[in-house]
């Protein structure tokens, strides 16, 4: 069973995550699509907080005697799942990251290539245009 402090307390932060991501979204300091999970998970739980009895069953039926509990356990077992996923997301980043770096190393190395391709023709020109100049004197 929820205490009135408890399921009030509840809903205060979970209204206060909502309002916060979507002040952030409205910033355009977070994508919509990342925003939404803390969105949903206040919204999840304000229902919990509202409808007890919605908790109370589900705590029942994963064999958890107190609500809270079941309530701390859910919770944490979301945002280690958010966390997995956002360390694949992250690691994906890194190799796109690395992946781009070592490109444009390339491209660098490339556009130095050429360069020195271009001034040695520059000077074969500037040189064949001495030559020619001597030959006229």
């Amino acid at each position: 069973m929820m205490q009135p402090m408890f399921r009030v307390i509840l809903i205060i932060v979970s209204l206060a995550t909502m309002a916060y991501m979507m002040r952030k979204i409205r910033q355009a300091k977070v994508q919509i699509e990342a925003a939404m999970f803390w969105v949903m998970l206040a919204l999840l739980l304000v229902v919990f907080a509202i409808c007890p009895p919605v908790a109370n069953i589900c705590a029942r039926l994963l064999g958890i005697y107190s609500t809270p509990n079941f309530l701390f356990l859910f919770t944490i077992f979301l945002l280690m799942a958010k966390v997995f996923s956002m360390t694949i997301h992250l690691s994906q980043i890194e190799s796109k990251q690395k992946e781009l770096i070592q490109k444009m190393a390339l491209d660098q190395k490339e556009k130095e290539e050429l360069e020195l391709k271009v001034q040695e023709l520059m000077d074969g020109k500037d040189r064949a245009a001495e030559v020619e100049d001597e030959c006229e004197q």
